[in-house]
């Protein structure tokens, strides 16, 4: 909740001006994550500009990170790092509460990917068993050929 108070303070700073000429605020979660992660960076140096524009923020998983493999890191996972009594600010969330319109649709594709994802997976571990079973099925035939191959180091 602390959280949600402190970016509802930030959104409204503003030039007393011209709402237009600064002080931008950012209501999609990836954007805010960025905004946040440039904070920690000094994006105002060559090395520092350059490591944020590597830095790729989406909401979801587009396209062609979809089928690559995930990585989990486990210093940073919530169970690790914070107390089971705490509260924590879930990006989509709040970024929804201060006028981010797209968390349904983002949810939506999210649900498909991970049907696909699934059938995918439940596919792969079925071609899987085949092979093992090909393999086993073919290992009395193939031992003298194996034995063989390990004669020359293969």
């Amino acid at each position: 909740y602390r959280n949600k108070l402190k970016y509802l303070a930030f959104l409204r700073k503003a030039c007393p001006i011209n709402k237009s000429r600064g002080a931008f605020h950012f209501r999609a979660p990836a954007r805010i994550f960025w905004r946040t992660v440039r904070g920690m960076l000094p994006h105002k140096t060559q090395r520092g500009a350059e490591a944020l524009k590597r830095m790729k923020c989406f909401e979801g998983i587009p396209a062609p990170y979809d089928k690559m493999k995930k990585v989990v890191v486990p210093t940073a996972l919530r169970v690790l790092r914070l107390a089971p009594d705490r509260k924590y600010c879930d990006l989509g969330r709040l970024g929804h509460e201060v006028g981010w319109k797209y968390k349904e649709v983002v949810a939506e594709l999210e649900a498909k990917r991970k049907e696909k994802a699934a059938e995918y997976y439940a596919e792969k571990k079925k071609q899987v068993k085949a092979r093992t079973q090909a393999v086993a099925s073919v290992a009395k035939e193939l031992e003298a050929v194996n034995k063989t191959l390990a004669e020359y180091g293969y």
